[in-house]
């Protein structure tokens, strides 16, 4: 009588053990990003000229006439300060345009379908590029907060104060890439993709980040009050320069957490239906 010989199955792998492996792979996506931008600079460098021409054209050539309306002494230098939460805000929405690309250069070229043949997990793939967006939004933010500084922009923020507001403009970078991310997978092309996300970035200059609401006629003003980046701009401009925040603060915190969670689950979910059999 023959004895079968039994294999031993092979024990399934443990919670902690499978969130290691995810976190293994989310660094190596993390590392592939930041080469990709290492060696072609010039998504990140057209991310920076945007927020930093609107700078020098909003402060050189409209500073002038504009820091009459906004009060103090209405000279140039109080138009800066005023300014500079603003760009520094689309400077944060920038990095939308190259993260929708990237997403979608990967979903048309087809590597995504060869990291399926491997043990990789899906979700290491978007957060690869999330988490890339938001160092490559974060080296953006710290040169246009330098040149800010050079060009006369005086915050008399305290330490913790800047700490929390660059920790809002990640918070926001974060939701961004997520929202990005999304749209560069539902695109059907690079170009489409790089257009998705433009009505965001743009949309702070619909609010108070280059003149007061106030100065707007009646509807946009009404926009401009209940847009998402309006209260994020004054949380902002409050904590550089000590004006009022009030409930702003709160508010903006509630936009950015909506904008991580619309993104992070719209993501997830067409990710996963592109990758369906």
């Amino acid at each position: 009588m023959s004895t079968a010989t039994l294999t031993p199955a092979k024990p399934a792998k443990s919670t902690k053990a499978a969130r290691s492996s995810s976190m293994r792979d989310s660094m190596t996506m993390l590392r592939r990003n930041i080469t990709h931008m290492r060696r072609y600079p010039s998504m990140t460098i057209s991310i920076l000229v945007m927020p930093l021409l609107m700078l020098l054209l909003f402060v050189y050539v409209f500073g002038g006439a504009l820091g009459a309306g906004i009060g103090g002494s209405g000279d140039r230098g109080d138009y800066i300060n005023y300014l500079v939460p603003g760009i520094i805000l689309m400077a944060a929405t920038s990095g939308a345009v190259a993260t929708a690309v990237s997403v979608c250069t990967d979903m048309t070229e087809g590597i995504v379908k060869r990291f399926r043949t491997m043990s990789i997990s899906r979700g290491a793939i978007l957060t690869g590029h999330v988490f890339g967006s938001v160092l490559q939004v974060g080296a953006v933010l710290f040169l246009i907060t330098g040149v800010s500084l050079v060009i006369g922009f005086r915050p008399d923020a305290s330490p913790i104060e800047w700490v929390a507001a660059m920790g809002l403009l990640l918070f926001l970078a974060f939701g961004m890439a997520w929202l990005s991310a999304a749209m560069g997978i539902g695109a059907k092309t690079v170009e489409s993709a790089s257009n998705a996300p433009l009505p965001l970035t743009f949309l702070p200059f619909l609010g108070s980040a280059v003149v007061p609401p106030d100065s707007m006629p009646t509807a946009l003003r009404w926009f401009a009050e209940y847009q998402p980046f309006t209260p994020i701009n004054e949380t902002l401009r409050g904590l550089f320069l000590g004006t009022e925040i009030g409930n702003d603060g709160w508010i903006a915190l509630a936009w950015c957490t909506a904008l991580v969670l619309l993104g992070y689950f719209w993501s997830r979910a067409a990710f996963n239906r592109e990758l369906r059999p």
